[in-house]
């Protein structure tokens, strides 16, 4: 069977409300979207960022990167990756949508969900990560932290902004002993006819109950391969991460 085929495409917007102007913010003198873009560029032969302001796009243009103007009305990345795919006229067969905040995301990474497409039985694909139970229950109760089940072929389940699985009979002190959690990390990769199906969708009840568009896509009964990471994810979504991410990049030199 041939190979799959692979475009990345990095949804960046410059509306905040709490850090405008995000993908533009310098990180070791670059634009924290040059970062991600050269990241996906290392792995990926067709790279380009899906946006709806014009300084962003003349921004990727001026290193060098690949930009395509987009709707200021879509309602999440997903929507704005449809739209760029189209606009790009790319042949693809599968879609990888990259947060643009994600300035250190690994090629390990981007790899594991592109290998995931090897059974052709798959769809969509996104990746967890073991909770690490040194970070301590109330690490995992966060509600900003998602959580993931899957079952024995690594298809998820169910996403939730609580607690997955609830440990029945043990006091929450003693849950991280008693079973293995997981978090979601938000990396999609979609063929592109599966993309075009899930962008039609109406919006779920479980999606509004918790604000994970991905439930859409599981109510709608599509399967969501999913594959392990332990690699450390840096996303940046304050002026204080954009700080902590200076300090880090300067470890690196």
């Amino acid at each position: 069977m041939d190979k799959k085929t692979f475009i990345g495409i990095i949804p960046a917007r410059y509306a905040s409300t709490r850090f405008p102007g995000k993908p533009l913010a310098m990180i070791g003198g670059k634009p924290m979207i040059q970062r991600v873009y050269e990241r996906v560029a290392a792995v990926l032969p067709e790279v380009a960022v899906a946006t709806d302001d014009s300084r962003i796009a003349e921004a990727v243009e001026a290193f060098g990167g690949r930009a395509v103007m987009t709707s200021e009305a879509h309602r999440s990345g997903t929507d704005r990756c449809l739209e760029a795919y189209r606009k790009l006229g790319s042949g693809a067969d599968v879609i990888i949508n990259i947060q643009g905040d994600e300035p250190f995301i690994a090629q390990s990474q981007l790899q594991s969900v592109m290998d995931s497409f090897d059974d052709p039985q798959v769809t969509i694909a996104s990746l967890a990560r073991p909770f690490d139970p040194a970070r301590g229950f109330e690490a995992l109760f966060d509600p900003n932290l998602v959580k993931v089940v899957m079952d024995d072929n690594m298809n998820a389940l169910y996403f939730s902004r609580s607690i997955i699985p609830y440990v029945r009979g043990a006091e929450w002190q003693q849950w991280l002993d008693k079973a293995r959690f997981f978090t979601h990390v938000g990396l999609y990769a979609y063929t592109a006819e599966t993309l075009e199906r899930i962008c039609a969708l109406p919006q779920s009840t479980l999606e509004l109950a918790e604000s994970l568009e991905q439930l859409r896509w599981l109510q709608g009964g599509f399967r969501i391969r999913m594959s392990l990471t332990d690699e450390p994810n840096f996303g940046i979504d304050t002026p204080a991460d954009l700080e902590a991410a200076n300090e880090f990049i300067n470890t690196l030199r």
